[in-house]
């Protein structure tokens, strides 16, 4: 069955094989470990199709994986996982190659191959990897070369989306002491996607990755191993499944609140077109025929078809992926006498990554935008009657944009480091308006770590260590390109220069960037630098009772430039650099600082703590193991990234903590034909980061919480060919508090009718007006008469004309109590304790972050209450050949999706049935094999993300792979 936690190799007597984990830093047999550890062997992951992290998942009680918004991913354990989103966070699980820490990896991306073991400790490792394992440690374990005899081995397999997977190892011993082991795998397939817009398919692959192994035992006291392995992939590989949406037909939220649903977003909720929007311009004093739309227009994707099927899109932009990483260790370890062993071990690691996608994965109308479209060409030859603007600044925007007029393809910047975009010859041009996103990063690291440990014959033992590492990303981005911003932009742009009489210039940079560590403009990057001291010592009372106690001092120093830059600052045209524009003084990154900053700096932010844990095991028998456990987890704290200067949020979150009580037990019964282990836990979390968009930007908030839960894991092998496997596990998280109150970006108004909604047309952001009084009506007249004072230009800096109506009700079924309406939130603001207090209106209080609303109580994201897997495999005898069917059933329960707990965010439960059949030749040397995972082939959700207010609302999800099968052969000597 779908194995949980121990190795299931046949022996030739019943009962179950032990296999060796080093979980504790030391070699020692699994069921003598007093922690809660799963541990697959290479044989496991090939019975139980375990081929990569997400497929690993499945076998494992109280987890889940899934990849997230920006190339990255979420391996949550036990109800936490990495709910960080930004440049500075840190993994709430631990991921190690050979013990060795690594930072930002792409091992989840790639394929299992020649593998030693997997190891998942669940729970907080308060000592050995005490740094940031709040959640547990995912250990992965190379296999290393055999001195003892030449090998090798091969398999290829062949599926349907014509798959093609190969692997190979070859083992070469050089001399008794020094072995050499290369490995490597290749995996190619059709995309699982199909586009409607071309036909083409999405979300292939085509990667491979190699491994080298070198070791070197000149005594029986001395191993040193050395290993590289380079992974690349270039593809169309998907980072966002599929999008979903209940559409708001007033275009305040873009989205509603009730389902997911499978609509599109409305566009007039999107930044792009509420800044190009005649209402607007009017407001700035701007021709309105210059203006692509309204919002109040028609839905600029009302005719645009988001297909039902999971696997179905229809997008102009061809999706791209690329990533690699080059992973470099050296690892000695000596015996020093009979009673002291030293390891020291150093790892390298260097990894990039770039996805570019469709951003609202639809297709936009654009015969709205004729009118704008054919004032600008006119502008740009000079033919608008008495314009007083000359041609000279609007040609060059024309020629960026619109190079065969306004019929013709549109033009959208490339999202590149430069900033010019289209108006540096940066573009892509396509017959109808593009809306996409990238997410790039390159960084570097290492760490080196030394392990004193001991082998006194007495009851005492001691372990003491300490690591050093340091990470640097040199560059992390994330971009959103649209044609209506680039047009904002240009003609925006035409518009200020030639008022202030200045050259012909466009706004830079033509595109939202929100750069968190670029070195190549000037900045310092991101940089960690991180230490740890730790120990532990070991006593044994007797024979049967032992006392652990550990301790572990944390030291990290995080430091960050990064600005955030969007139609910021003009730009001559003709610049190959926008950051280097004249007239880049007028911008801001960094408001909170007097004078206008380039970047925001932020240098040597500290975040320690002390950690640890104490366990008492008792050996009951030789075979029943009970433990009592103490641990202290901590995940350091890190710094929000710059947003635009009208918004504001915490510069910094603080760092998790988290105190963790556990009670278990491993058992083996009938000469081992039964192991059954058992665990109950309690979480005490305080200051868990959280993650939500304000401006088209990650930013994190800290909340507290209480998790418990149980774990049964059981392997039953009555006879020597049967084995049959089964995992339960029972998951209860709640919030417990929240230090700073906050509002659900899905529903500003926070359930209350006596609020409104606003879309604020300067920036599309929105934010809440609510009455002081209750008066539903007095709330509403409020925003009326605002909105009246705008149109009529009364309003200090804004033109008249703008024609911005009165409050409207959303859809009955759309979850929104409050009423909704476009405005500008800082008028609203300004005009609250005046206008606000009018006969009437009884008091109002204006919103920006929106109407906190109350968490407490609610369940944590990606945290299903109750997980299962089940299965069994049979070894029948054929001659001296044997056949082995084997099945697995894998149940993982719904969850929520984020900490509002809305029914828009539910996950809903899902099963998968996986099944193979395998023919081994004698003592194994080759085998035949036909699978099929994802039986029923189900579209299941691991994960959901909510967009910014600006971008529409709408729900981008995650999902497991659909059916596979195919067949395989392979050989091993």
């Amino acid at each position: 069955m779908a194995g949980p936690a121990f190795a299931q190799s046949a022996t030739e007597t019943t009962g179950v094989e032990e296999i060796i984990v080093t979980a504790q830093r030391q070699s020692q047999r699994l069921q003598s470990v007093p922690i809660a550890i799963s541990a697959f062997t290479a044989e496991n992951l090939n019975k139980q199709q375990i081929r990569n992290t997400s497929d690993l998942q499945l076998s494992l009680p109280n987890v889940t994986f899934t990849k997230t918004n920006f190339t990255a991913s979420s391996f949550t354990i036990r109800g936490i996982g990495d709910l960080c989103t930004g440049v500075t966070c840190d993994q709430a699980t631990a991921v190690h190659v050979n013990d060795a820490p690594l930072f930002a990896s792409r091992l989840f991306e790639g394929e299992f191959y020649d593998l030693a073991q997997v190891e998942v400790l669940r729970g907080p490792q308060g000592t050995l990897f005490g740094r940031n394992a709040t959640s547990g440690v995912v250990n992965f374990r190379t296999a290393k070369p055999d001195l003892n005899a030449l090998g090798a081995s091969g398999d290829a397999e062949f599926g349907n989306y014509n798959s093609v997977r190969l692997r190979g190892m070859i083992n070469v011993p050089i001399t008794e002491t020094l072995g050499v082991r290369a490995a490597g795998y290749y995996l190619k397939r059709d995309g699982y996607t199909t586009n409607l817009f071309d036909n083409s398919k999405q979300d292939d692959r085509n990667q491979y990755g190699f491994r080298g192994s070198i070791t070197w035992q000149p005594t029986s006291g001395t191993t040193i191993d050395i290993m590289g392995q380079h992974f690349r992939e270039r593809d169309s590989r998907l980072r966002i499944q599929k999008q979903y949406c209940q559409n708001d037909p007033t275009g305040v939220l873009g989205c509603l609140n009730s389902e997911l649903g499978t609509g599109i977003n409305n566009g007039n909720a999107l930044f792009k077109n509420t800044l190009t929007s005649r209402e607007f311009f009017a407001t700035q004093g701007l021709p309105t025929s210059f203006a692509l739309g309204s919002i109040y227009g028609p839905d600029p994707y009302g005719n645009a078809v988001n297909p039902a099927d999971a696997r179905t899109v229809n997008t102009a932009y061809a999706p791209s992926y690329f990533t690699k990483e080059t992973i470099i260790q050296g690892s000695w370890k000596q015996d020093i006498g009979d009673k002291f062993n030293l390891r020291i071990t150093g790892n390298y690691q260097d990894t990039a990554v770039d996805s570019r996608q469709d951003y609202n994965m639809a297709i936009e109308d654009r015969s709205r935008m004729t009118p704008g479209l054919s004032a600008l060409a006119a502008a740009a030859a000079g033919q608008i009657p008495n314009f007083p603007i000359p041609a000279a600044y609007f040609a060059p925007v024309a020629s960026a944009l619109i190079p065969n007029g306004p019929g013709g393809q549109l033009c959208t910047s490339t999202p590149e480091e430069s900033g010019t975009g289209a108006f540096g010859g940066n573009r892509i041009c396509s017959n109808v308006p593009l809306y996409y996103d990238r997410s790039n990063q390159t960084n570097t690291s290492w760490t080196a770590e030394a392990i004193l440990s001991t082998k006194f014959d007495g009851k005492f033992n001691f372990l003491v260590g300490g690591i050093y590492g340091k990470y640097k990303a040199t560059e992390n981005s994330y971009y959103v390109n649209a044609f209506s911003v680039d047009y904002l932009a240009g003609v925006l742009g035409a518009f200020s220069t030639a008022a202030a009489g200045l050259p012909p210039s466009y706004l830079g940079t033509p595109y939202f960037r929100n750069n968190g560590a670029s070195t190549r403009d000037g900045g310092g990057g991101y940089s960690l630098t991180t230490f740890g001291i730790f120990g532990e010592a070991y006593y044994k009372f007797d024979d049967r009772i032992k006392l652990t106690f550990g301790l572990r001092y944390n030291n990290d120093r995080k430091s960050v430039t990064a600005r955030t830059t969007l139609v910021s600052f003009l730009t001559p045209h003709g610049s190959t650099d926008a950051y280097t524009s004249p007239f880049i003084g007028t911008y801001d990154s960094d408001p909170g600082i007097a004078g206008n900053q380039l970047f925001q700096t932020r240098t040597n932010q500290k975040f320690s703590a002390l950690t640890g844990r104490a366990v008492l095991d008792f050996q009951i028998t030789n075979d029943n193991l009970l433990y009592f456990s103490y641990s202290r987890g901590y995940k350091s704290g890190g710094i929000n990234p710059p947003l635009s200067p009208i918004f504001t949020v915490p510069e910094s979150f603080k760092s998790e903590f988290i105190d963790s009580f556990e009670i278990g037990s491993k058992n083996s019964f009938a000469n081992g034909a039964l192991q059954l282990n058992l665990t109950a836990f309690y979480y005490k979390y305080k200051d868990l980061q959280l993650s939500r968009i304000v401006a088209r930007t990650s930013v994190n908030d800290n909340v507290n919480a209480n998790i418990f839960g149980v774990e049964v894991e059981a392997i039953v092998r009555p006879i020597r060919p049967l084995t049959i496997n089964m995992n339960f596990s029972y998951l209860n998280t709640r919030v417990s508090s929240v230090t700073t109150p906050f509002a659900n970006p899905r529903d500003f108004g926070a359930g209350r009718a006596d609020a409104v909604i606003i879309k604020d047309i300067t920036n599309a952001a929105n934010c809440a007006v609510g009455s002081n009084s209750g008066s539903v009506a007095g709330v509403n007249a409020f925003v009326n008469a605002a909105n009246d004072l705008i149109n009529a230009g009364s309003i200090p800096g804004l033109r008249s004309g703008a024609g911005l109506r009165g409050t409207t009700a959303f859809p009955a079924n759309g979850g929104i109590a409050s009423r909704g309406a476009y405005s500008i939130c800082g008028v609203l603001t300004a005009l609250a304790p005046t206008l606000g207090n009018a006969p009437g209106i009884g008091g109002v209080t204006v919103y920006s972050s929106g109407i906190p609303t109350n968490i407490v109580g609610n369940q944590l994201p990606g945290a299903p209450s109750v997980k299962f897997a089940a299965g069994a495999q049979y070894e029948i005898p054929v001659g001296n050949l044997t056949l082995t069917p084997r099945a697995d059933l894998l149940f993982t329960g719904g969850s929520t999706a984020n900490i509002f707990n809305s029914l828009v965010d539910r996950m809903p439960a899902f099963t998968q049935i996986n099944a193979q059949m395998q023919l081994d030749g004698p003592d194994k040397k080759w085998f035949l094999r036909g699978f099929v995972q994802n039986l029923t082939s189900n579209n299941s959700i691991t994960g959901q993300y909510v967009t910014d207010q600006s971008t529409g609302l709408f729900t981008n999800v995650f999902t497991l792979e659909p059916r596979r099968y195919g067949v395989a052969a392979g050989f091993k000597f």
